[in-house]
């Protein structure tokens, strides 16, 4: 509380990035901010709410700076808006703000802090690959920069052997290409090589590209996998219909009609 007034701070989930998906409670916060900060990219999904509004775009990496930042700012008595795609909440920026509030010794009351949720990328590619999360499912990050490769590994083959969904984030980058074919080498020691697999690379942006394979033909799309893609690997039950992958909501016996 500063003069008085206490700060707030919205952390703000954009979704995959089509206006219609921005949720209206979203739409109305930005609206209220003072100062709105986020990656330089994830700003420009936003820019016509933006206008007359302090900026304060990073680049990828400086999630402690923008963190930082903005509880600088809410301390001070602003309302900030902390933007991330997706939703904020998963692999996105409540965590470094949260991180960053703690270190303040933050009392829970002042700043005041709001998570606006969004459409998360994994419910994005679910929506276009079909019904492929319609039992127990989970969501890993194949991201080594912050969490050892160690722990990731213990992840993916208890989520191998207990059968989940599985929603693969950050599957692949420039300097991370081999984490997806290692995932997949894990998989492919519990499951069938006919598991479905989905894969979607800019879900609800220009560009979108939705590919419907199995574990035993990924190798073959992996240069098309990137940071803004999402692959979704089914379980014993998943099964592709029409060229769309689905699991049914039980783990009664399905099978596809000839020539699915």
């Amino acid at each position: 509380m500063v003069n008085g007034k206490v700060g707030k701070l919205y952390l703000v989930g954009l979704g995959p990035g089509g206006e219609d998906l921005l949720t209206p409670r979203a739409v109305s916060v930005l609206r209220e901010c003072d100062t709105v900060i986020g990656y330089h990219l994830y700003m420009r999904q936003v820019e016509d709410l933006l206008s007359g509004k302090e900026r304060v775009a990073m680049e990828l990496g400086q999630e402690m700076e923008r963190a930082n930042r903005a509880v600088e700012l809410a301390s001070s008595g602003q309302v900030v808006g902390v933007i991330s795609s997706g939703d904020a909440g998963i692999y996105g920026m409540s965590g470094p703000v949260f991180l960053a509030l703690s270190e303040t010794g933050w009392n829970g009351a002042s700043p005041q802090v709001e998570t606006v949720p969004g459409v998360s990328a994994m419910q994005a590619a679910a929506a276009l690959l079909g019904s492929p999360l319609m039992q127990d499912f989970c969501a890993i990050s194949l991201s080594n920069l912050l969490t050892p490769w160690e722990a990731i590994e213990r992840r993916l083959n208890a989520a191998a052997q207990g059968d989940f969904v599985v929603a693969l984030y950050n599957p692949r980058s420039h300097r991370r290409d081999w984490q997806l074919l290692e995932a997949r080498r894990i998989m492919m020691q519990h499951r069938l090589g006919d598991t479905p697999v989905g894969i979607v690379r800019d879900a609800f942006r220009p560009g979108q590209q939705v590919t419907v394979t199995d574990l035993a033909h990924l190798e073959e799309q992996v240069e098309s996998v990137d940071m803004v893609t999402i692959v979704l690997i089914g379980n014993s039950t998943t099964y592709i219909q029409g060229g769309m992958m689905a699991t049914p909501r039980g783990y009664e016996e399905k099978t596809a009609s000839p020539g699915a």
